[in-house]
């Protein structure tokens, strides 16, 4: 049994509003086992057991499964990033910067692909290090921007243009040890 974690993007925002337990009913009616929601940003923890012949369903074809069912259910075009427990615990364990500096907001990005995060690790790095604190890790992309400041720094905008917006989603490290803990239980 893998143990995944879903990242809805661009829910309970912009007017779709996805609550927790139709979101948990819409993985429950895909088949998978221990379905939690945390938080009510779009986060949904899940079990996938091996099919019939002892394979697991490839992530791609899993990714566009819960896609589609999410955009049928809610009615908006469903994106999100399936990570593994795994994953999402290294992403966490990963991030670079002090994250308990209470003055800072510690974020951890997740993209499409490493392409996409390579790309706006690149263009972070011509970008004022104080203001806007970014490093590419292993598969997630960490900005330790200041407390109120996740609109308005030149990599917050960066990141909320169209080409970005579309490909990326991204949680509070608060987020992930809250989700990272749901997989406990």
């Amino acid at each position: 049994m893998t143990i995944w974690v879903a990242l809805l993007r661009g829910v309970n925002v912009g007017g779709i509003t996805v609550k927790s337990v139709p979101l948990r009913d819409v993985f429950i009616a895909l088949g998978f086992d221990d379905v939690r929601t945390v938080l009510a940003s779009g986060n949904v923890v899940f079990s996938a057991a091996r099919a019939d012949d002892g394979a697991f369903k490839p992530e791609a074809a899993l990714k566009a499964e819960i896609e589609r069912a999410l955009g049928e259910e809610f009615g908006y075009a469903a994106w999100i990033v399936l990570q593994t427990r795994a994953q999402v615990d290294a992403a966490a364990r990963g991030f670079p910067f002090d994250a308990d500096i209470a003055e800072r907001q510690p974020m951890v990005i997740f993209g499409s692909d490493d392409l996409v995060l390579a790309e706006l690790a690149e263009a972070a790095a011509s970008m004022n290090p104080v203001l806007d604190p970014v490093r590419l890790g292993d598969g997630a992309l960490y900005w330790n921007p200041a407390k109120g400041s996740s609109t308005t720094t030149p990599f917050a905008k960066l990141l909320a243009k169209a080409q970005y917006k579309a490909r990326t989603t991204s949680r509070n490290l608060r987020t992930l040890e809250k989700v990272l803990a749901a997989t406990s239980r």
